[in-house]
């Protein structure tokens, strides 16, 4: 059995960030599970468009092959063998990995993948039902915590950065109903595990974020 940390929080509450610096900083394998509903999202996008009709979506999540990967670049994500990973980041695909994971097919078939890498790796996931669904015995529980108006900024500016255009008062509004979607969903929704302890991430880099966790929870480096 692997040592497993669990990562829960909003949208853009830096979830995947930490969660990376700490699997370097720790040596341990980092599960994008983000990117597996980013995979699933794509697909659907790729053959219905911006579709919310859980049938179609599970019509097609049962499909298709996900699976992860790893090479000098990280972690990299496949769907029927392609390789997506920068794919799956635009923002078209990011609404659909919100809608899709609503699905209870789609949170089903990613199930085992997930639990199968903590029970054969030391792992680090991050999603929004990692502590209460995924990995309910993990041996640490993280959930984040960054208001939606600091989030928007970070997403402004990750999307200027790529030299692309951003609307703030646009990604502050989807941000909002995306967490509403989150939270309120009938299948796994958002929230915090008993267990679980809490981390605000403002006024922190990844980096920091990750030293700090290290050191409050006195985890070891390989």
């Amino acid at each position: 059995m692997g040592f497993a940390i669990a990562i829960d929080g909003p949208a853009g509450s830096g979830k995947s960030s930490i969660a990376k610096r700490l699997a370097e900083k720790l040596g341990y394998i980092y599960v994008d599970t983000g990117a597996l509903y980013r995979t699933i999202g794509l697909a659907v996008f790729r053959k219905a468009g911006k579709t919310d009709d859980p049938d179609i979506i599970s019509e097609v999540a049962g499909d298709i092959d996900v699976d992860l990967g790893y090479n000098e670049k990280g972690q990299r994500v496949f769907l029927d063998g392609e390789d997506v990973s920068e794919e799956i980041r635009k923002e078209e695909i990011s609404h659909m990995a919100s809608v899709v994971s609503a699905v209870p097919f789609v949170r089903e078939r990613l199930l085992d993948l997930q639990r199968s890498m903590a029970r054969e790796h030391d792992v680090i996931m991050d999603g929004r039902d990692i502590g209460t669904v995924i990995l309910p015995d993990a041996d640490l529980k993280l959930f984040l915590l960054c208001p939606a108006e600091e989030r928007a900024k970070r997403r402004v500016a990750q999307l200027e950065k790529a030299g692309m255009e951003a609307d703030y008062e646009q990604i502050l509004k989807d941000i909002h109903i995306r967490d509403e979607r989150d939270t309120t969903r009938e299948i796994s929704p958002l929230k915090k595990a008993d267990d679980a302890h809490e981390f605000n991430t403002v006024g922190h880099t990844a980096d920091s974020s990750a030293e700090e966790i290290v050191e409050r929870f006195g985890l070891c480096r390989k």
